[in-house]
C-alpha cells in the first residue's frame, strides 16, 4: 500500500523526468551554442534535483541518500561554471548566429 509520501516522491521523479526531457529537446532544437547553454544547464539541473529529491524520499532509511545529496550539490556547483566557460569560448570563437553579437560591450570582456 502506498502512502502519501511515496506518491509525492513518485510525482517528484515524474516531474523531474519531464523537465529533463524538455531540456534534452531544447538542446537538440536550438541552433547555436549560446542558445543551447540554457537548456543544457538550468532545466537539466532542476530536473535532476527533482529526481534526486524523489529518490531520497523513497530511500529515506538508506545510507545511499548522502551520495545522492552529494551528486545534487556537485551538479548545482559545477553546471553554472561549465555554462559560463562554454559561453565565453563560443563568444570568443564567434560561434553564435550572425548579427546576435555585433559588437563588444564597453570595457571589453
Amino acid at each position: 500500500m502506498t502512502t502519501i509520501i511515496d506518491t509525492f516522491a513518485h510525482l517528484l521523479i515524474l516531474i523531474g523526468a519531464i523537465i529533463s526531457l524538455t531540456a534534452a529537446i531544447g538542446v537538440v532544437r536550438f541552433r547555436d551554442t549560446l542558445s543551447r547553454m540554457h537548456p543544457a544547464t538550468k532545466p537539466q539541473v532542476v530536473g535532476l534535483l527533482f529526481v534526486l529529491g524523489g529518490a531520497i524520499i523513497i530511500l529515506r532509511s538508506s545510507v545511499d541518500i548522502w551520495m545522492m545529496a552529494l551528486a545534487g550539490m556537485f551538479m548545482v556547483l559545477t553546471a553554472p561554471v561549465i555554462a559560463h566557460r562554454v559561453g565565453r569560448v563560443a563568444y570568443r570563437e564567434q560561434l553564435g548566429r550572425d548579427g546576435l553579437l555585433d559588437e563588444d560591450a564597453p570595457g571589453g570582456a
